[in-house]
């Protein structure tokens, strides 16, 4: 009687704390292929087929703005090839000659999926068309998305084009870092020249997660006949930011939501290093300062529940010689989560120390000699 009774009550205890929020239950998610991921760390929180290889349409375009904002400047003018214009899908109507900064291009290309823009974007940018793919392709490689080939900048189909969403995710986190990317795929409303007409292309944002969804910040829909209605969502609060894929999802903004939803109701962002934080002091030989503090080059956070921890291995000298400059790298901090390396951390000299001259060297000695 009493473990029936016992049974009971903790079934009741589960069920107020599911009620009250405490417990979230694992998303429900049709997509053919899904995952939610921290954005700051990479950690993926949840995820269903996520390193399956499929088509991703207009998602595409991340990456496209990615390369651009990295290789370009906001104020260049590119005039608008006619092998630019009339490009099948979504379009922002570009014509031949039409001159515009690459500024307004990316507007057109994040907001509106202008596959026009993308082309006109890859040929400034990269020269062509297939010199900007090669581009796409090798930055892929260097954010550790392996799993992704890119044939061309727009994501109509080709059976060569293709990501996973873990991919996609990883891209959309790295690109978020950027302020520039983040705000052009935050923007609900832009408003662009429009050669040749009376009045200007007024945008607005496919996304419809910028007006539903608290802390949405991005990023890119997505749609064609072979790969499905696609979403990369992102969203961030308090300091934690998430991004959700969903690939070939009906109801794309609805599951992206109850997956950032499950995110933020588990997770928070924990503050794991700060830049700049001391780290180890290093003994100093023949310096005007006898230890050199050694910080952290960069901050580090990651989306943690509460009771985890993270585990620190630092590789540093045993001692060293002056001079020695401020910034220098000397060693390194790693993190690991369960096992897994998550973030190496240089680690820099944290001030400049002198090599001590002949006469640093005389009063040391009689400072040590009067002892």
């Amino acid at each position: 009687m009493n473990k029936i009774v016992k049974v009971i009550l903790v079934s009741i205890m589960l069920l107020l704390y599911t009620i009250n929020g405490v417990l979230a239950a694992p998303p429900q998610c049709s997509a053919k292929s899904a995952i939610l991921m921290d954005g700051n760390s990479g950690r993926i929180l949840w995820g269903k087929n996520y390193e399956e290889k499929r088509p991703m349409a207009s998602t595409t375009k991340i990456m496209t703005a990615l390369v651009a904002l990295e290789n370009g400047k906001l104020d260049e003018i590119i005039t608008v090839a006619p092998s630019a214009s009339g490009i099948e899908g979504s379009s922002i109507w570009l014509s031949p000659g039409e001159k515009h900064t690459l500024e307004d291009l990316l507007y057109g290309l994040m907001l509106r999926s202008g596959n026009d823009a993308a082309v006109a974007i890859a040929q400034h940018i990269g020269g062509s068309v297939e010199g900007f793919v090669d581009m796409m392709n090798e930055k892929a490689k260097k954010i550790g998305a392996i799993n992704s080939h890119f044939e061309n900048p727009h994501g109509l189909h080709h059976d060569n084009h293709y990501s996973t969403a873990y991919d996609l995710a990883l891209i959309a986190s790295y690109a978020l870092k950027n302020s520039e990317f983040e705000k052009i795929v935050s923007t609900k409303y832009k408003t662009i020249p429009w050669e040749g007409h009376d009045w200007d292309r007024v945008m607005q944002n496919k996304n419809k997660l910028l007006w539903q969804y608290e802390g949405a910040n991005g990023v890119k829909t997505g749609y064609t006949k072979k790969a499905g209605r696609c979403l990369v969502a992102s969203a961030k609060r308090n300091g934690l930011q998430l991004v959700a894929v969903v690939l070939d999802c009906g109801p794309m903004f609805e599951e992206c939501m109850a997956l950032l939803d499950y995110g933020f109701k588990e997770f928070k962002n924990d503050t794991i290093l700060q830049k700049g934080e001391l780290l180890a002091l290093i003994p100093v030989d023949n310096g005007k300062v006898k230890e050199l503090p050694l910080v952290a080059a960069e901050g580090f956070s990651m989306a943690l529940k509460d009771g985890e921890k993270v585990k620190f291995k630092i590789d540093k000298p045993m001692s060293l010689k002056a001079p020695i400059k401020e910034g220098e790298p000397f060693g390194s901090v790693s993190i690991y989560f369960e096992d897994k390396l998550y973030k190496e951390i240089p680690l820099i000299a944290g001030q400049s120390i002198e090599e001590m001259s002949i006469w640093d060297r005389i009063v040391q000695f009689l400072r040590e000699w009067i002892r």
